[in-house]
């Protein structure tokens, strides 16, 4: 059985955290350089926009082929998979940006209601007959194409996260009521004791208590939703939290490893290793 590839972001333009993409200058990119068959499922480490101008097609997304057309939108969030099919008839553009590119730049409460960068699990990736493609691609080329480059990056990060809730919103409308509402329920209680707790308890046990449930129970509901455990979901979200605790302050690694509660550096440096195969001092380096 072949695996997944995994993915990285790549620019042949010298950018490190966005880029924008014809469909064309992709598959162009993609020939002279093979790292993939992205016709086939490939999973990735960053986030992307595909943005439907012209025609219709079918694109997968998790193992699931999604109809689209003109002013469609597929959200792929950082660790989905997903594929193009052979021969599309559709054109439009690939936005790709970094979850660093995401904690640099956008505000916090915009990221809460950018569900789906996230919480993939519990949101559809497609937004169809989206008005504002055309406004959002025209602006962003604007400003990529300037000469003044003076808060570039930072300019077309508000465009971006301008757009991403236009587009949340959007989505939104008479979204219907789809699976276990009990579950959901639970899955939200879940992820809210977890953004306020996580720095005292990562144990699964306590959340389960919290909720007056079983472990077991709890790691259905979270397998039924997220395809994978309560304990990943914590581990994840103490990640996200560490990684916004470097971006967002000048404060020493210490002082990170304490506000995201861990008592002893020793443990912070090896928990962040695991899950990310950087030291806390090698992420911080890279930015």
């Amino acid at each position: 059985m072949n695996s997944i590839p995994n993915i990285s972001f790549k620019s042949t333009e010298g950018s490190t955290d966005i880029e924008f993409l014809s469909l064309a200058e992709l598959f162009s990119r993609i020939e002279e350089n093979p790292s993939h068959n992205p016709h086939l499922p490939h999973r990735i480490s960053f986030f992307a926009l595909l943005i439907v101008t012209e025609g219709k097609g079918v694109h997968q997304v998790d193992l699931k082929n999604y109809a689209v057309q003109k002013g469609s939108v597929l959200k792929i969030a950082k660790g989905q998979v997903h594929a193009f099919q052979n021969n599309f008839q559709y054109d439009g553009y690939l936005v790709v940006f970094t979850e660093d590119f995401v904690l640099r730049y956008f505000s916090t409460s915009s990221i809460n209601f950018i569900s789906h960068l996230y919480n993939y699990h519990i949101s559809e990736p497609l937004v169809e007959h989206s008005p504002f493609n055309d406004f959002f691609l025209e602006k962003a080329s604007e400003e990529l194409q300037s000469k003044n480059s003076y808060a570039q990056k930072e300019i077309i990060a508000k465009i971006l996260e301008i757009y991403l809730l236009k587009l949340e919103r959007h989505a939104q409308q008479d979204l219907p009521e789809k699976g276990n509402k009990k579950h959901q329920a639970l899955f939200t209680q879940f992820k809210d004791l977890v953004e306020r707790n996580y720095t005292q308890t990562r144990n699964v046990l306590d959340y389960a208590k919290m909720l007056s449930i079983s472990s077991k129970h709890l790691n259905l509901i979270l397998r039924e939703i997220t395809v994978n455990t309560a304990k990943h979901f914590i581990d994840q979200y103490v990640i996200l939290e560490i990684k916004r605790n470097i971006f967002n302050s000048g404060i020493s690694l210490k002082e990170v490893a304490f506000q995201t509660g861990f008592d002893e550096v020793t443990n912070f440096t090896k928990f962040f290793k695991r899950q990310t195969g950087l030291s806390p001092k090698e992420y911080k380096a890279s930015l």
